[in-house]
């Protein structure tokens, strides 16, 4: 696209978003975000007490418990799971499948046959958890209504609406940084971009990073014919397994965050963050080095060689404090928290509705010409967005039969249990709804101190299998998919979703092996407490 293109695209992009933030101010005008936020407050509060229980039982007396879904309900995940691994690779649907309408199709139409499901097939009570948590009881009409509306509530208002304004917000923003250059695209030089990358992901969010390093990384790997590898790791490292240290840089730690784990618990991960990221840079380098950097052409490294340039950033004076702010609304307008040092509950959605403001400054204030030399497009984000609007809603029934199946399996699981069964569910379900049903399933609110009520040994086990294990596929964790389709659009030639697999299955499975013997073996109790943060600073939030 050209600047001029961009200034269109741009000012489309303005007006649209500033139409959805006049619409929030509008239902803010007549208190309808400050209602649903009271409804937050006045659920936490019923859960502090004996009222909650109360409710709750008096709730199943009357209708009956809730209870998941039979197992076949999970068919319309499956086959999106289905599409998305083969119709790239069928020469019948390779090229329409390319087209973001076509993903949308196949995505909703698998997530309106699982709201079919409960809209008439589904006949006891489920749980709802937006605005707050509640049960919804069947009726005796034939069309259970009811389920429609929980179920979207679920999927769409608590789940994919913040998942994806946080996505476009980095995205868009970080689209108008350009760290501009050409360095030689040696192991040293790609291992250094994912190693600045893992350590950023911490503290941006794994997507910011991975928008900012994925362009330069491109750029500066143009000469080279084997560059999909080390896409592979930098969506390994970058994408997920360096965003562990604080709550911000990945989704699952943020929902622990919400439920009363103290913000710098996870500091105390960075042991294990280091041995992985390490790990992974380590065999990177040797395979790049002595694989892949040897079937390059004498022509193709004389090109790299001689035709260099020094890093140059810009656009960061703008859209650096810009991606702070978006960092400082995800972590302080929460309506189930308030703001620190005061009383005051955000009102439900101001948070994205900042995040879109501060989206609207950079497209208005921004460069154009900056975003042009990245070949900025809303391709990749788009075709995030229609592939998880059916993820979020065809994964409800797996989500719940998880959460009634969840207690069980708590009882017998070690803390490399919850390992390897968050980060195993976590790898095809989005790892942030899975982090919190485990960690539900863990929890024990009479712990209290700086765990949100979880045994610290147990902890460790969720949030490491959630973040790591997030690499394991595309669908794992949101940035992969947009890292992939960046790098398609640049002309790489991306693994298939089994290809990508067979990359996960022989380089960072045998690690997260390695990282379950070092901090998680129950024959190695010091190796667990090692791992196990020690940091208190606040009390769980209830």
């Amino acid at each position: 696209m050209t600047p001029t293109e961009h200034q269109s695209s741009g000012n489309l992009a303005v007006w649209a978003i500033a139409s959805v933030v006049g619409i929030y101010l509008a239902t803010a005008v007549v208190g309808l975000p400050q209602q649903a936020t009271e409804i937050v407050v006045s659920a936490q509060a019923h859960h502090a007490g004996d009222a909650a229980q109360e409710t709750h039982e008096a709730s199943a007396a009357d209708h009956g418990s809730p209870s998941s879904p039979p197992y076949w309900t999970v068919l319309p995940f499956i086959l999106l799971l289905g599409a998305i691994a083969l119709f790239p690779l069928l020469s019948a649907t390779e090229h329409w499948w390319e087209h973001n309408s076509n993903r949308f199709k196949v995505a909703a139409g698998l997530g309106i046959l699982t709201l079919a499901y409960y809209a008439f097939l589904h006949h006891s009570p489920i749980e709802a958890h937006w605005p707050a948590h509640n049960v919804v009881a069947p009726t005796n009409g034939f069309l259970q209504g009811g389920f429609v509306g929980a179920i979207l509530g679920n999927a769409l208002l608590a789940e994919f609406i913040p998942f994806i304004v946080l996505l476009f917000s980095l995205y868009t923003i970080a689209g108008g940084v350009r760290i501009e250059g050409d360095l030689q695209a040696n192991p040293l030089t790609n291992a250094s971009f994912m190693a600045v990358g893992g350590l950023l992901a911490s503290f941006v969010g794994t997507t910011g990073a991975a928008m900012l390093l994925i362009r330069p990384l491109l750029e500066t790997n143009q000469e080279r014919k084997h560059v999909k590898h080390t896409v592979v790791f930098f969506i390994f490292i970058v994408c997920n397994c360096g965003g562990c240290l604080l709550p911000i840089g990945d989704p699952p730690l943020f929902l622990g965050y919400l439920e009363g784990v103290s913000f710098t618990w996870t500091l105390g991960l960075w042991s294990p963050w280091l041995f992985v990221n390490g790990l992974l840079l380590l065999v990177y380098c040797l395979i790049d080095q002595f694989v892949f950097y040897p079937r390059e052409t004498v022509r193709d490294i004389k090109r790299d060689v001689t035709q260099t340039r020094r890093l140059k950033i810009s656009g960061l004076a703008l859209n650096g404090p810009l991606l702070l702010g978006v960092v400082l609304a995800v972590a302080l307008l929460d309506p189930k928290k308030p703001l620190p040092g005061t009383d005051w509950h955000s009102w439900m959605f101001l948070r994205e509705a900042v995040q879109l403001s501060l989206v609207g400054l950079s497209l208005y204030l921004g460069s154009k010409i900056i975003r042009a030399k990245n070949s900025f497009n809303y391709h990749a984000i788009v075709e995030v967005a229609a592939l998880f609007l059916g993820i979020f809603l065809c994964m409800q029934p797996a989500l719940q039969i998880l959460a009634e199946k969840g207690k069980v399996l708590a009882e017998s699981l070690s803390p490399a249990g919850f390992f390897w069964a968050t980060g195993g569910l976590s790898s095809f379900l989005d790892n942030a709804p899975t982090y919190l049903v485990f960690f539900k399933a863990a929890q024990d609110p009479a712990l209290g101190g700086d765990t949100g009520g979880v045994p610290e040994p147990i902890l460790v086990g969720i949030a490491l299998g959630a973040v790591f294990m997030g690499a394991m596929t595309y669908i794992g964790n949101g940035p992969n998919f947009m890292v992939k389709a960046i790098a398609e659009k640049s002309g790489v030639k991306m693994p298939s979703f089994f290809g990508y697999m067979a990359y996960s299955c022989a380089v960072l499975l045998p690690i997260l092996l390695l990282t379950h013997w070092r901090y998680l073996s129950p024959d190695d109790e010091a190796a667990s407490q090692a791992a196990a943060p020690q940091v208190s600073v606040s009390a769980p939030l209830h």
